[in-house]
């Protein structure tokens, strides 16, 4: 267990540890359910971290699957107690718990201990790269004219989108942030000329001095790559750990299946060998923007 660890990241780790322990054995969930004279919905569910387990209740698990390395347990029946705990996180509060999904709350968590972050955003800057005033932009056409999120909504999301980049960028250890985008996005920015200008130049900030790498899909690919939405592989320390976050206008979510997870990656790993280099994508960025300037001088 590290220190500081978050509820979501050490419930995560708890599960994982849990479940591959079940299947070092070769056992079901009925099986552990019957042995331990517990329900199969109960076994079924601290696997996959709707609940959380109590200290006696993992203690009886652990041995019932024969995990006795001292330190192990200790670690994990560690993991239990900082899953139970409430983090009186920035995001934690009653103003953002009634506005915000049970997955980007998560997210957020995630975020913070992330080492490597993959993002694909094939239809707009994500949101912790997006300018204040572009944001702004974004979440009123989503208030305003499709009505889809209140505005109360809205004013919640645009604070946590701002919190969320300061989370993830302004940290001691930020993480690798690798970002692939639509072309088509560079001439897609809410808000009018002024505020595309504002947001493009606040990306190449961030590609020139190292923060993000970006590399940009060809227009020949987008109709197939658009229909695939957006998101991202967060890595916890390694490849093999890592977690999914998938969003779409109707819902988002967080997977922690291996499978889901790998053909999420491989995924990336096509789309970034068809995208354009970084120098290349760097350079298509710094046109567009000269391009926009110079409109806007005449």
């Amino acid at each position: 267990m590290v220190s500081g660890d978050l509820p979501a990241v050490a419930r995560r780790r708890l599960r994982l540890a849990l479940r591959g322990g079940r299947d070092a054995r070769g056992l079901t969930q009925g099986e552990v359910a019957e042995a331990l004279d517990w329900s199969l919905s109960k076994v079924q569910r601290i696997e996959s971290g709707e609940v959380t387990v109590s200290g006696t209740d993992l203690r009886a698990l652990l041995e019932m699957l024969e995990v006795n390395d001292p330190a192990t347990v200790a670690e994990l029946v560690q993991d239990a107690r900082t899953a139970r705990r409430r983090v009186a996180g920035w995001w934690d509060t009653p103003r953002y718990r009634s506005q915000l999904t049970p997955a980007l709350m998560q997210l957020i968590q995630f975020e913070s201990q992330a080492t490597t972050i993959r993002a694909f955003s094939p239809a707009l800057i994500p949101g912790v790269l997006q300018t204040p005033r572009h944001a702004e932009a974004v979440l009123n056409f989503w208030a305003g004219e499709l009505g889809v999120i209140t505005d109360d909504q809205r004013a919640a999301r645009l604070e946590v989108r701002l919190r969320r980049r300061e989370h993830i960028f302004d940290r001691a250890e930020r993480p690798t942030y690798l970002l692939t985008i639509d072309e088509s996005v560079l001439s897609r920015i809410a808000g009018g000329r002024e505020v595309a200008i504002e947001q493009l130049q606040h990306l190449m900030r961030h590609v020139a001095d190292g923060t993000i790498v970006l590399r940009i899909i060809p227009l020949s690919l987008a109709g197939m790559i658009l229909t695939l939405g957006s998101f991202s592989v967060l890595e916890l320390g390694s490849e093999k750990d890592a977690v999914l976050y998938r969003e779409s206008w109707a819902k988002d979510e967080i997977l922690h299946e291996s499978d889901e997870v790998s053909r999420h990656r491989r995924i990336l790993d096509t789309i970034e060998r068809r995208s354009y280099s970084a120098e290349r994508s760097s350079r298509l960025l710094a046109a567009r923007i000269a391009a926009l300037l110079a409109e806007f001088d005449n």
